[in-house]
């Protein structure tokens, strides 16, 4: 009696042993990023915004300058810049938080949303998003962070800049570090005409990059209106100014 005791004891020691091993192997697979050009570690960081906890999955977190040219040089072609975690992703994501009701009701279209922080911040807080991102792999981990947030309702959508098809206008439009990129430029311009909706208006963040400033000196040539708040981004040395500038068109 003693031994038959003793046998289905180990048999449920070693079953809940296999169920616990099992359990941390599918936590381990579910922190990684499965591409074509390999798998990535995936990352948690918890940020406070807005009044509450968000966490966010990511390749990196790039908080410094420094941090940003170690991993453009190391992950060059290799995954998509918008799975790491950029400075300009955070301050976007205060400043629609700093509107919060405001954002209720209103449809909103992101563009490269990359880990899709911002969005899922303006989610949050009522609007209905759109987010968009020319890769496959950026849109899946803006997807896992947008369920593990609890944000519901949100669109996703791979969309190329170059063969933009979306005809939906929009009240607000908003992109994080999405100016870096002269060749852009025109594009952009052409799709901020063509989706913005009447008496709309689009956030975009950048940290001050050279050839960011030449679509907005354009905007602005054309009568738009370039209103800036600035924000600060990471602690002691590593702290970065990034600008969310509110593009408003001529009416």
């Amino acid at each position: 009696m003693a031994e038959r005791m003793a046998e289905r004891m180990a048999e449920r020691m070693a079953e809940r042993m296999a169920e616990r091993m099992a359990e941390r192997m599918a936590e381990r697979m579910a922190e990684r990023l499965t591409t074509t050009a390999g798998d990535f570690d995936l990352e948690e960081c918890s940020l406070r915004v807005g009044g509450r906890e968000w966490s966010i999955l990511h390749t990196a977190a790039l908080m410094s300058w420094v941090e940003e040219q170690i991993f453009l040089g190391t992950n060059h072609d290799r995954i998509p810049y918008g799975a790491a975690l950029w400075p300009s992703a955070i301050a976007l994501a205060h400043e629609l938080a700093s509107r919060g009701n405001a954002l209720r009701g209103k449809t909103v279209l992101e563009l490269g949303a990359g880990t899709g922080l911002p969005g899922i911040v303006a989610s949050t807080f009522g609007a209905r998003v759109t987010q968009t991102d020319n890769h496959d792999v950026a849109m899946h981990l803006c997807r896992r962070n947008g369920e593990r947030n609890g944000a519901r309702g949100i669109e996703y959508r791979t969309a190329d800049w170059s063969t933009w098809d979306d005809v939906q206008r929009y009240d607000l439009i908003i992109g994080a570090d999405i100016l870096y990129s002269d060749t852009m430029h025109d594009r952009l311009h052409r799709l901020f005409n063509g989706n913005l909706a009447a008496g709309g208006r689009i956030l975009v963040s950048d940290p001050f990059r050279k050839f960011s400033l030449g679509l907005l000196e354009t905007l602005e040539s054309q009568h738009w209106r370039v209103g800036m708040t600035k924000w600060i981004v990471g602690e002691g040395e590593d702290a970065q100014p990034i600008g969310v500038f509110e593009l408003v068109p001529p009416a």
